[in-house]
């Protein structure tokens, strides 16, 4: 089976959308709504989430990257979370494919260590890992409170999150645990100098999972643009979709041109 991918929208900038761990890519559709007069979208299902659940592919990033860009035209390339890690790996191996690229509330490395301070606690995203095993729905709910935290509502959100996590159909737990690993090990820092497409990296202030200070140093790195969404959480786009299509404002005017 190949990868579920949904053309949205009605407007002239073609844009491909790809969703973070454990959710699928109508997750996404307040912003689909907020960008549909704007950009023609692709949205993903990842290789074993939604629609794509039974697609053989694997999650590791370069394998989406190359799937992804066969069945999509040259386009802005937009990564929410895990997503963003496929996004700007996709950006540094199919640059002809990848007219920009637009990073929400994603890094090039996820886990904190040492000489990454702006990372998630690596105690964390291991303890996440071997809760799959044991229970994997109460480790997804673990996930959507820590992706909730941070809103202005964070119940009503987590309860949002929650009805569309699993409406179409529960994720693979091989795939969980790919993403987990990808999370745990994954490092581009070193390659965001060599980006050849403009980019914008859009957080929000008070995320607890991809803290602002490394989307900072990441666009100041790739020579970027960073915006900062004041009281958004990790998931911006379900309370603030304007906001987030207002920041990619300069990246859209750029393809116009």
């Amino acid at each position: 089976m190949s990868l579920h991918i949904e053309t949205l929208g009605r407007g002239p900038v073609p844009l491909v959308l790809i969703h973070g761990w454990a959710m699928h890519g109508g997750v996404l559709s307040p912003l689909v709504d907020a960008l549909a007069g704007r950009c023609t979208m692709y949205v993903v299902d990842l290789p074993g989430h939604g629609y794509s659940r039974h697609c053989g592919l694997p999650l590791e990033p370069s394998a989406c990257a190359a799937a992804i860009a066969q069945a999509t035209p040259p386009a802005l390339w937009l990564g929410w979370s895990l997503g963003g890690l496929i996004a700007l790996t996709a950006a540094l191996e199919q640059p002809e494919q990848v007219r920009g690229l637009a990073m929400l509330c994603a890094t090039p490395k996820f886990a904190r260590d040492e000489d990454w301070p702006w990372g998630s606690d690596a105690m964390l995203v291991h303890q996440l890992a071997l809760d799959l095993e044991a229970d994997y729905h109460a480790t997804i709910e673990r996930f959507l409170a820590l992706e909730a935290m941070g809103s202005p509502d964070p119940r009503a959100e987590l309860r949002h999150l929650r009805e569309l996590t699993f409406a179409r159909g529960e994720p693979e737990l091989r795939v969980l645990q790919e993403g987990i690993r990808i999370l745990e090990t994954r490092d581009l820092r070193a390659r965001l100098p060599g980006l050849r497409q403009p980019n914008a990296w859009i957080a929000g202030r008070r995320d607890r999972l991809v803290p602002p200070q490394a989307m900072e140093w990441s666009a100041q790195q790739a020579r970027g643009r960073f915006t900062q969404i004041e009281r958004a959480g990790h998931a911006p786009f379900f309370t603030y979709p304007d906001e987030v299509a207002q920041a990619l404002q300069p990246l859209l005017e750029r393809f116009d041109d």
